[in-house]
């Protein structure tokens, strides 16, 4: 089933990033619906109704996000009744539903908030948990179309406990299995060049390279008959490929390399601290985005001059003198202190030149060096992550994840 995502109101101005359309198209995507077009249009009533009318024409299901509330800009429900030649009707339990709500927060409805009791005729709601505005749905003429409120929470939770069981009921004609393999430390072309050296994927199967600064996702999708036989053909994909890669796969679905690192850290019982210049403590507030990092993470040093690098972590003056702060000497010297000091089992360190400026003929915009220090050994590797500062920063944090990763690991 093909199916077409609209976002409506403000977003065509660009004052408001659209996270909802993304978020659907993944729920849709596991669901075996193809998303085949995403549009947005503000808050125009003739633009609404001509979006509306060339979305139905297009695809099976449309769904649209924005548009409930009950100010006067918010005009959803009067283009999908006049696309739909139906009327809007009130419903007084609907209103009865709101007041309470008001009520039970210690608030009185304004009047203005009856509109959203107003709903178009024959549609079927979607309960909404965390807000006034109803998901609404109307089937007809072989198209789905559903309506729900711009809120991303709010949208979520009516996505999630109405309209994916809704629609998981429709599509029952195949099994879809798919499954998201997270790799790191190669790049996009070199990773589908080893994967895809004389291996064809099977039939029905189907692999996405999907990259990020946090590495490349692997998306393998397969249909069949039954859920067994989709299975199947998908772990054989997988079991091929991580014969392949391996090395450089590190979780899946929902795994983040930071929680695998951390889970890595708990498991044999080690401590990590970090010492960080260019990336200015984004690497330590990466480590604990994961619940639970204050097990294994002790804190870091945010190293930007060089006083600091000399006075806290204790890299020798001459080594800045003579090789620079961004240099594999410093980036050793920043790790062997910085654990020392923390009494660490391990120790991270950055140090480079995330630019935009900064750079010289010998050291350009982008190179970094990240160290490694462990009871066993201190190490750094050179990197050259580009032009752009803040991708700069970002990679440094998960090359510098991946280091720690590899090292216990013991992979090469």
């Amino acid at each position: 089933m093909d199916c077409e995502i609209i976002t409506i109101g403000e977003l065509v101005s660009g004052h408001r990033v659209d996270t909802n359309s993304a978020y659907i198209a993944r729920q849709l995507t596991r669901l075996g619906i193809n998303v085949k077009y995403k549009s947005s249009v503000g808050d125009s009533m003739s633009a609404m109704e001509e979006c509306f009318r060339l979305a139905l024409r297009r695809a099976k299901i449309i769904i649209t996000t924005g548009g409930l509330g009950p100010t006067d800009d918010d005009i959803t429900k009067k283009a999908i009744v006049k696309v739909f030649k139906r009327n809007l009707i009130f419903n007084e339990d609907i209103l009865e539903d709101l007041k309470e709500r008001f009520a039970k927060r210690g608030l009185e409805m304004p009047a203005i908030n009856q509109n959203q009791a107003l709903l178009p005729q024959g549609a079927t709601l979607f309960p909404n948990k965390h807000g006034s505005a109803l998901g609404i749905c109307i089937s007809e003429r072989g198209r789905i179309f559903i309506s729900l409120p711009g809120v991303p929470f709010e949208m979520k939770q009516i996505m999630t406990d109405e309209v994916v069981p809704y629609l998981k009921e429709l599509n029952q004609d195949q099994a879809l299995k798919i499954v998201s393999l997270k790799t790191i430390g190669i790049i996009e072309s070199k990773l589908a060049e080893m994967i895809t050296d004389n291996f064809r994927l099977g039939q029905n199967v189907k692999l996405a390279y999907l990259p990020a600064p946090s590495g490349i996702e692997l998306r393998i999708s397969a249909t069949a008959e039954n859920e067994d036989e989709a299975n199947e053909a998908v772990q054989k994909t997988i079991r091929e490929i991580e014969a392949r890669v391996g090395r450089y796969i590190f979780g899946r679905e929902d795994d983040t390399l930071e929680a695998v690192v951390g889970q890595l850290l708990v498991d044999n019982d080690r401590t990590l601290a970090v010492a960080e210049s260019c990336t200015g403590g984004q690497l330590g507030m990466q480590i604990t985005v994961t619940p639970g990092s204050s097990k294994y993470f002790l804190g870091g040093i945010i190293s930007y001059s060089n006083d600091v690098k000399i006075e806290q972590l204790k890299v020798d003056q001459n080594i800045i003198e003579k090789h620079g702060a961004v240099s594999e000497e410093c980036a050793m010297a920043m790790a062997k202190g910085c654990r020392e000091l923390f009494n660490s089992d391990y120790a991270l360190s950055v140090t480079g030149i995330a630019g935009p400026d900064g750079g010289t003929e010998d050291k350009l915009v982008g190179l970094t060096y990240i160290g490694l220090s462990s009871i066993h050994d201190t190490f750094a590797k050179e990197f050259n992550f580009g032009s752009l500062r803040e991708i700069n920063r970002s990679r440094a944090i998960y090359a510098a994840l991946e280091m720690l990763r590899r090292n216990i690991l013991d992979i090469e």
